[in-house]
C-alpha cells in the first residue's frame, strides 16, 4: 500500500495504486481503523460506567445514548485532533509512551491471572486442542463450516497484527533508520508480541475461567468476565484495568490508521489535502460514537 507518486508509471499500474490508496482512505475512515476501534472504546466505557443505561440522553435522529458514550466521544475527538495535527512525530511520541506502558500492564495482569489459576491451564489447553481437532469440527469443516472458520481466522489475524494486509509498510517507511533489516525485525517483533504472546494469554484466560461458555456475552464483555472471575482483586478494579488497556490500545490504533489514510490521500492529491483529512477524521470520530 506504500507507493511513490510517479506519473511515469504505466497507466494500469498507476490506476491500481490509486485504487488501493482510495481503499486505504476508506478503511482508515470507515473500516477497522476507526469504526471498530471507536465501537470498542464506547462499549468498554459504557459497560464499566453505565451498564444499566441509567444516565441517558435522546439525540435527534440517533436515539437514546448513554451520557458516558457522549462524553467519551467528545474526549476522544479532541485527543485525536490534538495528536493528528502534530503529524507523524507527535503520533510516534504519544504511541511510544502509551503502547509499551499499556502492553506491560496488560501482560502483567494476564500473567497474574494465569498464575492464580495455574492448575486449570492444562485442562484449558486440552479444551482448545479438542475444540480444534474434534471429529465434529472436522465434519463441520468438510460440509462447509471450514469457509466460515477461515473467514473468522483471517479477520482476527488482520485485527491482531495486520499481517498480510499491506498497511504496516506505511508506518515502517516513515521510520528513520540506517539499516532497513533492523526495521523489518522490529515489524516482525510486533506480530509476535500481538498474536503469539498477548492473544495466546488472553485466549487461555477466557477458556480457563469459563468465560467462553457464559451466555449473553460478546466482544470485550467476554474478556471482562474472565478478568473479573480470574483475578484475586475486586471485580470493579479488574474491569477498570481492562477498560483502560482497551481504550489506550484502540486510541493508538486509530492514530496509526489515520496516519495510513492521510498518506494514501497525500498520494492521491499530491500532498495537498492533509488538513482536510484531519478535519474529516475528527468529525468522523464523533459521528461514529453517536451512531
Amino acid at each position: 500500500m506504500q507507493f511513490t507518486h510517479n506519473k511515469s508509471l504505466p497507466e494500469e499500474e498507476l490506476c491500481g495504486n490509486q485504487s488501493i490508496s482510495f481503499f486505504g482512505i476508506c478503511v482508515g475512515l470507515f473500516g477497522i481503523g476507526t469504526f471498530s476501534q471507536v465501537n470498542g472504546i464506547s462499549s468498554a466505557v459504557n459497560s464499566f460506567f453505565d451498564p444499566d443505561m441509567n444516565w441517558t440522553i435522546t439525540i435527534p435522529g440517533v436515539g437514546i445514548r448513554s451520557w458516558t458514550v457522549v462524553i467519551a466521544s467528545l474526549i476522544l475527538s479532541v485527543c485525536v485532533a490534538l495528536v493528528l495535527i502534530g503529524g507523524i512525530k507527535r503520533i510516534a511520541n504519544v504511541s511510544q509512551i502509551i503502547v509499551p506502558f499499556m502492553a506491560i500492564i496488560y501482560i502483567v495482569i494476564t500473567v497474574i491471572l494465569l498464575i492464580c489459576n495455574i492448575t486449570e491451564i492444562p485442562q484449558a489447553a486440552v479444551t482448545i486442542v479438542k475444540g480444534a481437532f474434534h471429529p465434529k469440527a472436522v465434519t463441520g469443516g468438510v460440509v462447509g463450516t471450514m469457509i466460515l472458520a477461515m473467514q473468522k481466522g483471517v479477520a482476527r489475524g488482520i485485527f491482531s497484527n495486520e499481517a498480510g494486509l499491506g498497511s504496516a509498510p506505511i508506518a515502517a517507511a516513515a521510520a528513520k533508520t540506517k539499516e532497513p533489516v533492523r526495521q523489518g525485525l522490529i515489524s516482525m517483533t510486533g506480530t509476535f508480541i500481538d498474536t503469539i504472546l498477548i492473544c495466546t494469554m488472553t485466549g487461555l484466560s477466557i477458556v480457563l475461567t469459563g468465560a467462553w461458555k457464559a451466555e449473553g456475552l460478546e466482544g470485550v464483555e467476554v474478556t471482562t468476565y474472565a478478568f473479573r472471575q480470574g483475578l484475586p482483586i475486586p471485580e470493579e478494579i479488574s474491569a477498570c484495568l481492562l477498560m483502560l488497556c482497551l481504550v489506550f490500545f484502540a486510541f493508538t490504533t486509530i492514530l496509526g490508521w489515520d496516519y495510513y489514510s492521510e498518506r494514501c490521500l497525500e498520494y492521491l492529491s499530491g500532498g495537498k489535502k492533509k488538513i482536510i483529512f484531519k478535519r474529516v477524521t475528527n468529525e468522523t470520530e464523533g459521528i461514529i460514537f453517536f451512531k
